[in-house]
């Protein structure tokens, strides 16, 4: 049995037993979770193996590689340049950023960035992973890109991407780094252990990710077998033309080792954020609130971060999806404590969100990546944070 450590408050005692039950029957391998409420820690609880090859056990201060959910500080760090007139979310990317204006794309507003409507999904050539890490290169392929769809008509998820594009108008906007923009700004004045470009120092704290392969691989299936409400999807996964699959293929190769050194120490602000669940849950709680005299965002900053912005059929992911500027909001797949909340999911399961009418920030990290929709890894410990609050 795996040894449960931390701290719960008596009434959220259903999240320490849906994290037990993550490693008794949901495959968890090391883990983290942390809840806050009304800007105090109510969970901080950790768990496993933080490195299967060495037997490295997970600690307290473990930091875990969170895929899409570097999404969500990302977006925070937009927002908060935002709330202090430095950008203007509705005005042209074209404004801060000349180049991107090539290929028709001069009236695209910053918003349409952050909310996945901008048809920038994929690059006609992808760029070698060298020069993407390098930054510089892949944002001027973006701002040579034509569009895939005639932005502001639909949305897809621009799962890699979207680092680049958001972070190069903060960096136009700051004249500093989206990782050094997130480092100063929001991970310093409150302490967290969360990562935008890992410092050297901090590799030796790093768990290291395990990839389960899928049970079935849908896509080798005979069409008939496979589920009437996942033949679309499987569909797109099996058209290396689709945009479900150029979406990830906009590097040279295009497969990343995520547990490299030098994708670590990158920037890549859509997908290499490294941290702790105490890091993420702690963040959340700031933008909706005060966590030791801290408070990120205002009110009316909030507000139109989390205002919907598009939802429907999304182009990448073949299924609905929503999002506001910059966060996913609650559909299903998409696990959260309430209507009001917003957040972002990872690949492999990893989740933050806040939830401003229950006053709860949360942050899930783990290092064994099961992926596909909905993770019920991450869905019970949502469902127990629900049914302690009830």
């Amino acid at each position: 049995m795996t040894v449960i450590n931390g701290e719960v408050a008596a009434r959220f005692e259903p999240v320490r037993e849906a994290f037990a039950a993550n490693f008794a029957r949901r495959e968890d391998i090391g883990a983290a979770v942390c809840v806050y409420q009304d800007g105090r820690p109510v969970v901080d609880l950790w768990a496993g193996v933080a490195d299967p090859d060495t037997g490295r056990p997970w600690e307290r201060d473990t930091l875990q590689l969170v895929y899409s959910a570097t999404k969500g500080a990302t977006a925070a760090a937009a927002h908060l340049l935002a709330q202090r007139g430095a950008l203007d979310l509705d005005a042209p990317v074209a404004e801060y950023w000349p180049e991107f204006a090539a290929n028709g794309k001069a009236e695209i507003p910053v918003r349409w960035l952050l909310s996945h409507q901008a048809g920038l999904v994929a690059l006609d050539q992808p760029v070698p992973l060298a020069e993407a890490l390098a930054w510089h290169p892949m944002a001027a392929a973006l701002a040579a890109q034509r569009p895939q769809w005639a932005p502001g008509t639909a949305h897809g998820y621009h799962g890699r991407t979207w680092g680049w594009l958001v972070g190069e108008v903060i960096r136009r906007v700051s004249g500093r780094s989206p990782g050094r923009i997130f480092a100063e700004e929001i991970a310093a004045p409150l302490g967290l252990d969360f990562f935008i470009g890992l410092p050297p120092g901090e590799r030796d704290r790093v768990s290291r990710m395990v990839y389960r392969k899928p049970d079935v691989d849908l896509t080798t299936v005979p069409e008939e077998s496979v589920p009437e409400n996942l033949r679309d999807l499987v569909a797109a996964w099996r058209d290396p033309n689709s945009l479900s699959n150029r979406t990830y293929t906009v590097t040279e190769p295009a497969n990343i080792d995520f547990d490299s050194p030098d994708v670590q120490a990158a920037e890549l602000p859509s997908s290499n954020g490294i941290g702790t669940a105490r890091g993420l849950a702690r963040m959340y709680a700031a933008l909706i609130g005060e966590v030791d005299g801290v408070h990120v965002l205002s009110p009316e900053t909030l507000a139109s971060a989390t205002e919907e912005q598009a939802s429907g059929r999304d182009q990448v992911m073949v299924v609905p999806s929503r999002f506001s500027s910059g966060f996913m909001l609650p559909t299903e797949g998409v696990p959260m404590t309430g209507p009001a909340a917003f957040g972002h999911t990872g690949r492999g399961g990893s989740l933050g969100f806040a939830d401003p009418q229950r006053g709860i920030g949360f942050g899930y990290v783990m290092n064994h990546i099961i992926g596909g929709p909905d993770d019920a890894r991450a869905t019970a410990l949502a469902e127990a944070v629900g049914k302690s609050l009830a």
